[in-house]
């Protein structure tokens, strides 16, 4: 049979002749032992033939067509059956295990199982890859079905009032662990702190009075309900001078006004900038104590006698654990952070400040400028002073940090944070409880394409809810000096989501440079819920977003930790005029807002887009090109003091040169990008390590985390900043005698090492480096 198939073969391929092998594997007759004979078979052939011819008896065997071209159909059929069948495999390896990949047995088999399950357990089938468009319109239909009635829940009972560390705090931090277990995120777990925060005193009263030079007699105008943390605890009593809002501008022009500060009490409009910045500023001018009002200009409240709270601390995380976490009733030296007052503040309501500014008390109205209430006086009377008394007392609170992560599948030991803030000083609708639903909502949606549409995120995503918020985002920030030497390795982005429902006029950004280029995609993919216009209004706003306050909890991610962050809100041109206060509730934020759920909608979809785009591919998003921007425009900056700089014996040669390095670095990684095999993950992720390292190395490593806890050179504090720097050179035109050369020379040099360290960081291998100066 053999030999009749290799001839049909032969004749199909032209007639010529194969030689094959034949293997012949036969037993000895005297022995156990094998033996195996090879012959060729074209050899045999061939001695036959030769046996045949002499023989001339013998008859030539007729040549069968029929049965050749049979054989050479068999072997066709053959050949195409293979061909299909490796195809066929080759498809289903690579495709997801689907019901048409399935051999007849299992198809059966899965046939009969589904015969025997009801249909409300039937699972629906997945494609087994989605792209941004199909999870962008899958998370899009799960947030229309959501109505936030979430945020009605969280500012009533049993989770008002909510100061952290009290026990309705611990409510809402269990229902919050609870949910995420329902959710069947991968893992859920909380940390646990013990803090210092600042109350009202119990036995004695914070009190604000007039008192006459000469006399005895007090009148006391307010014993205020609400009270700022971290006052110093002290009676002050002086002339009370405004300084409009408690800016550095303010109180510089306040010397043109015949109004000095030295020596005096302050009162300052709420807004603008933070309660402990006001203070600082006027500390520095040597005033001995501080009054916080809301003006009806800035805040128009029906409300005169509404009390005001806030905390005074020029920093976030528990004051007295500076640099260092508390975990654990964990023993350190007694320590303070250098961002603590030493003069006493107080809020005051509208009518109280209205009570200073009566003609019998104050006198000179408010410049125009300013444009204050009409009621509002510069300065106190000769002989009537005022005085404030603070009693408030240190309490040690233990406050809850609740997390919950979905792992991703490619990289789970990256991750983006998305954060928002729980405990509030009164119901806090708008100030904790929109964040807290809008988390809530995201990890319960974003678990539901886990579980179901078949997303799988190539990183982790975690969810984490912040006690002791309103102190200066204390939880927030003593996780990150808990896990201060990883954290930069892991954590790539955070999102933090308080506040972020104030209005409907505006949208406002403030974060990172390496966000940008993602957030404006966001925006140009998201639309207003009540214009139905693009977020994406103004090309330039970029270079118009606000740097992060000190009061946000995305804040110490940035500078303290080299995490980029983004914090966003709607809201109007004007402050929200309800935080802080006891009349931050559901019911004003609904009066205040009538469009809410589709507000609150929409600043979810913002922040899962966010999510998406950073999750989706192996290639990370963060745009480090940007920072090419940042350190331009401070380089042309400098540039203005080159005749001060050379006076001085310098030059910004140095400087140059790490400003071009550090292009040069960027550039490199970008042609490496284009370059890299993106399938490749061994690659993409040391790609994307060089990335994570843009942000961590713009903190310098030339003061100590303790001492000056926010390094970050462009949007931290302190005189390691860039900004820093050139307030120095100002100086020095300004006031030559308060100029500091010594500290110019160390800034000049420190900040043009932080920038080179960067530039070396993103060029990857020490022996990429190229250090030619």
């Amino acid at each position: 049979m053999m030999d009749q198939a290799r001839s049909a073969i032969s004749n199909l391929f032209g007639g010529e002749s194969l030689s094959y092998t034949r293997f012949s594997l036969a037993r000895q007759v005297d022995g156990d032992n094998s033996h195996v004979e090879m012959k060729l078979a074209a050899d045999e052939e061939e001695n036959a033939d030769n046996n045949l011819g002499s023989h001339p008896a013998s008859v030539t065997k007729p040549r069968r067509f029929n049965s050749s071209i049979c054989y050479a159909a068999i072997a066709v059929i053959i050949f195409f059956l293979m061909g299909f069948m490796i195809g066929y495999l080759g498809y289903c390896k690579r495709a997801e295990a689907k019901a048409g990949c399935r051999g007849p047995q299992e198809t059966m088999s899965t046939e009969t199982e589904d015969t025997e399950t009801s249909e409300a357990d039937e699972v629906p089938e997945t494609p087994s890859h989605l792209f941004w468009g199909d999870l962008k319109n899958i998370f899009s239909q799960k947030l229309n079905t959501v109505d936030f009635s979430s945020i009605k829940r969280l500012s009533e009972n049993p989770y008002i009032p909510r100061e952290a560390g009290s026990q309705k705090d611990e409510n809402l931090a269990f229902f919050i662990e609870n949910q995420f277990r329902e959710f069947q995120l991968s893992k859920v777990w909380r940390d646990e702190h013990y803090i210092k925060t600042q109350v009202k005193g119990s036995s004695a009263q914070n009190s604000v009075s007039i008192v006459p030079v000469n006399g005895t007699t007090v009148s006391v105008v307010e014993r205020p309900q609400g009270y700022v943390a971290y006052s110093k605890a002290a009676t002050v009593t002086g002339k009370l001078v405004h300084a409009n809002f408690g800016t550095k501008a303010d109180f510089e022009s306040l010397n043109n006004l015949n109004s000095p500060v030295d020596g005096s009490l302050v009162i300052v409009r709420a807004g603008k900038i933070t309660f402990a910045e006001k203070v600082a500023n006027a500390e520095n001018f040597n005033a001995t104590g501080v009054l916080i009002y809301m003006d009806y200009a800035d805040f128009p409240v029906v409300e005169a006698e509404l009390p005001v709270f806030g905390h005074a601390h020029l920093g976030t995380g528990d004051p007295y654990t500076p640099g260092f976490p508390s975990f654990n009733h964990t023993q350190f030296p007694p320590s303070r952070s250098s961002g603590l007052p030493n003069i006493p503040v107080q809020t005051i309501s509208r009518s109280a400040a209205e009570q200073l500014f009566d003609p019998k008390n104050m006198e000179q109205d408010c410049p125009p400028p300013w444009k204050a209430d009409p009621s509002c006086k510069m300065q106190s009377l000769q002989g009537r002073n005022v005085k404030l008394t603070v009693n408030n007392v240190l309490k040690e609170t233990r406050i809850l940090n609740v997390f919950g992560v979905i792992k991703g599948f490619e990289e789970p030991d990256r991750y983006v944070v998305v954060g928002a803030q729980r405990d509030a000083w009164g119901t806090g609708a708008a100030k904790s409880s929109v964040g807290t639903a809008l988390l809530l909502e995201l990890a319960r949606i974003f678990s539901d394409m886990v579980l179901k549409d078949g997303f799988k995120p190539s990183r982790s995503i975690v969810f984490a809810s912040w006690s002791a918020g309103e102190f200066g985002a204390v939880g927030a920030t003593e996780w990150l000096e808990g896990y201060l030497s990883t954290l930069h390795l892991k954590a790539f982005t955070y999102i933090n989501l308080d506040k972020a429902v104030l209005g409907t006029k505006n949208f406002k950004v403030s974060a990172s440079p390496l966000l940008y280029l993602l957030i404006e995609k966001t925006m140009q993919d998201v639309r207003h819920p009540v214009t139905g216009l693009s977020l994406y209004r103004d090309s330039n706003w970029a270079n118009k977003a606000e740097k992060l306050s000190i009061d946000n909890a995305a804040f110490p991610f940035l500078a303290y930790s080299g995490i980029p962050a983004v914090s966003f809100c709607f809201c109007e041109d004007n402050d929200y005029p309800y935080l802080g206060t006891p009349k931050d509730t559901y019911e004003a934020l609904l009066e205040k807002i009538p469009q809410l759920n589709r507000m609150a909608r929409t600043a979810a979809e913002v922040a899962g887009q966010l999510v998406i785009r950073l999750t989706l591919d192996l290639e990370l998003n963060l745009d480090y090109e940007r920072y090419n921007d940042k350190i331009l425009s401070f380089v042309k900056d400098m540039t203005q003091f080159r005749a001060d700089i050379k006076e001085m014996g310098l030059n910004l040669q140095w400087l140059y040169s790490a400003r071009g390095d550090f292009f040069r670095a960027t550039s490199r990684l970008t042609t490496d990008f284009r370059n890299a095999e993106k399938a490749n993950r061994f690659i993409m992720r040391e790609m994307n390590d060089r990335i994570m390292k843009v942000e961590y190395h713009f903190l310098s490593p030339y003061v100590s985390p303790k001492d000056s806890p926010f390094r970050h050179i462009f949007w931290g504090s302190g005189p390691h900043t860039l900004s820093a720097l050139l307030e120095n050179l100002e100086l020095r035109r300004k006031n030559r005698d308060a100029f500091n050369e010594t500290l110019l020379r160390n800034q000049l040099a420190l900040a043009t090492w932080t920038l080179q360290g960067a530039a070396n960081a993103l060029t990857g291998d020490i022996w990429d480096i190229d250090n030619e100066f």
